[in-house]
């Protein structure tokens, strides 16, 4: 039997956003909800479908391999449903308590006890050639690591967590209201499953201790101002065999006094001499590396710009790189010799003597002529 299209199980467009999706689930899965349809095997497999359509509509990556691929798409990505009622309790608790006003725990979430470290998050910065060439920083981090003693358990040593006589150690009882069935994190327990009646002394219980760990960043290069790098397994660790979590650092890029950034190309500005422009010369311009010599051509104006193929900045993850700009900046002399005053007036003399120039002459003066000035 082929499976309706997700978005026509729960009745949004193609378009629809995150908060309009999970109000269409809501909705289906509250009129069809097995305690408020006893023996009614339609409901229960609409309940499902809805409950199958919803966890993939609402994970971007999901949605976006359903939108190209369909059905089949899901298939390869090793998506199979949910096998039974309780697992979609457990997978999307925190909807159906909402019902109720219960928290966003229990279910599939209290039945495990192993939890997730958490997340740090560092803050660094870094020079802009550092960051425009990459380098390897190291960090002395405060976190969270197994507790060496209990390895984990947050038993003293030679003792053991005993499971917890409420819910029988799965971390979660079921609460009525009408019609209704939820699962709740134990409040003997506090949804982990076990007790321990004699903590490690080290962690106290937890299972971790809290050290301070050398641990080596390496920063890309390219990497920009306000760049998020994420280190897998290298935050908090976890409680009771769960994952570590993961360590985010936050980059900030000082401003560089020779170098700006726009995009991948570097930017530098190129003072030139008056006389050096109107002859041409050739100049050495500075790059991340070693001064290149560029040409600058007879009659250059400033705020030219002269673009150098390859000489910026890298792509991330690719051996292609920016350009270098140079924007010339023709220098204006302000400290004259007499000798110079002289050229240069005799320069200024040529000048007005060329024909094109004798003939803005005449017209000025006829324009001045003609507005009495």
């Amino acid at each position: 039997m082929s499976k309706r299209d997700f978005y026509e199980v729960l009745g949004v467009s193609r378009d629809a956003g995150e908060d309009e999706i999970k109000r269409a689930y809501r909705k289906m899965a509250f009129e069809n909800h097995p305690d408020r349809n006893p023996d009614d095997p339609e409901a229960e497999a609409r309940f499902k479908e809805a409950a199958e359509a919803y966890d993939v509509l609402r994970d971007a990556e999901k949605r976006r391999r359903y939108d190209q691929f369909g059905h089949s798409g899901m298939g390869d990505n090793g998506f199979s449903g949910f096998s039974s009622t309780e697992d979609i309790f457990g997978a999307f608790s925190d909807i159906f308590g909402e019902f109720f006003g219960f928290g966003g725990s229990g279910g599939r979430q209290g039945r495990t006890r192993a939890q997730t470290g958490a997340d740090l998050r560092y803050s660094m910065t870094i020079s802009f050639r550092d960051a425009a060439c990459g380098t390897e920083v190291d960090l002395k981090l405060p976190k969270d690591v197994l507790c060496d003693d209990c390895g984990g358990s947050g038993a003293k040593p030679g003792s053991s967590p005993e499971t917890c006589p409420q819910c029988g150690g799965t971390g979660a009882v079921q609460q009525a209201q009408g019609f209704f069935r939820i699962s709740v994190p134990c409040p003997v327990c506090h949804g982990q499953g076990q007790l321990i009646s004699d903590p490690c002394e080290t962690c106290g219980g937890r299972g971790v201790k809290r050290e301070t760990k050398d641990l080596k960043v390496r920063i890309p290069a390219g990497v920009d101002d306000g760049s998020r790098l994420r280190l897998r397994g290298e935050g908090g660790a976890g409680i009771h065999g769960g994952p570590p979590g993961d360590l985010f650092v936050d980059i900030r890029v000082e401003p560089d006094k020779v170098f700006r950034r726009q995009g991948r190309d570097l930017v530098v500005t190129q003072d030139v001499g008056l006389v050096q422009a109107a002859l041409g010369d050739k100049v050495l311009v500075p790059t991340l590396d070693e001064p290149v010599t560029v040409d600058i051509p007879r009659g250059t104006q400033g705020g030219e710009v002269f673009r150098i193929k390859g000489m910026g900045l890298p792509h991330l993850g690719s051996s292609h790189k920016g350009d270098l700009l140079v924007e010339v900046k023709v220098l204006t002399p302000t400290r004259l010799s007499r000798r110079q005053e002289e050229l240069l007036q005799e320069f200024q003399t040529l000048e007005e003597q060329k024909p094109m120039n004798k003939a803005k002459s005449f017209f000025k003066k006829a324009k001045d002529r003609v507005m009495g000035e």
